[in-house]
């Protein structure tokens, strides 16, 4: 699979964008940005929308996809699936007809969105992958997700705290590559990151404990600010496993 990092980030900065991935060029995991990391003709190639959660930084990019494939001479409709009570939260609180256009309704011959309720911890199928949705701890629903297209797979941790449930749906799957895990606050917010359900450095390493020891994990979601004292932090857990995800990079598991 091809996994091309959007937005690596746990918030905007001077030329660090939200969290967004593209995965096999059709289909976003989380979409924080999309316009400022892809051509309108990319922007069309997108059928699916994965999305962990409602917060501003992994869906306003997802509102303006909407209008640009309003507009888009060729696309298909974009299916938004995530969990039922995150499905319900973008349609309530962003695509509204108040916060942002009803984009599941319009145009009218042929709407833009539809939406899709994953069953939770229950394999289905998306666009040419499997995906298992799975909830985690965050200050609102949210959703990590298994991914995996019959040989290879990763995992994709969504906004959480100290969690259980994603790693053990994990556990023994055959051809998991790589855990991308979101680590938004240094080790002195340990506080605020437990309100918040964000994971710092030493809570990552605790976390990590419970996933295969030579699995890579790969972090995202660093708030911009706290980006050298964050790094400073996992480079001493374990330099050779923990890399942070480059922006406008492409991996390929």
């Amino acid at each position: 699979m091809k996994i091309r990092v959007l937005g690596a980030y746990g918030a905007e900065g001077l030329g660090q964008r939200p969290t967004s991935f593209l995965v096999n060029d059709r289909i976003l995991i989380d979409a924080g940005t999309v316009g400022g990391a892809l051509t309108l003709p990319e922007q069309s190639q997108i059928e699916h929308a994965l999305i962990t959660h409602s917060h501003l930084d992994h869906v306003a990019g997802l509102a303006f996809l909407a209008e640009t494939l309003a507009f888009a001479e060729t696309r298909s409709p974009l299916t938004v699936a995530s969990l039922e009570p995150v499905v319900n939260a973008l349609r309530v609180g962003v695509f509204n007809n108040m916060a942002w256009p009803d984009f599941a309704q319009i145009p009218a011959e042929a709407p833009v969105m539809k939406y899709r309720t994953l069953v939770e911890e229950a394999e289905q199928r998306v666009g040419d992958t499997w995906v298992t949705p799975v909830a985690v701890n965050h200050a609102v629903p949210t959703s990590g997700f298994i991914v995996h297209d019959g040989s290879t797979g990763f995992l994709f941790s969504g906004d959480t705290g100290p969690t259980d449930a994603l790693w053990k749906a994990a556990r023994g799957l055959r051809g998991l590559r790589a855990a991308f895990v979101e680590c938004a606050f240094p080790n002195r917010m340990a506080d605020l990151a437990a309100v918040a359900g964000h994971l710092t450095p030493e809570l990552l390493r605790r976390e990590i404990d419970k996933l295969p020891a030579d699995l890579p994990v790969w972090i995202y979601h660093v708030k911009p600010q706290f980006y050298d004292e964050i790094a400073g932090e996992l480079a001493r857990i374990d330099a050779a496993r923990l890399t942070i995800l480059e922006q406008d990079k492409t991996y390929t598991i």
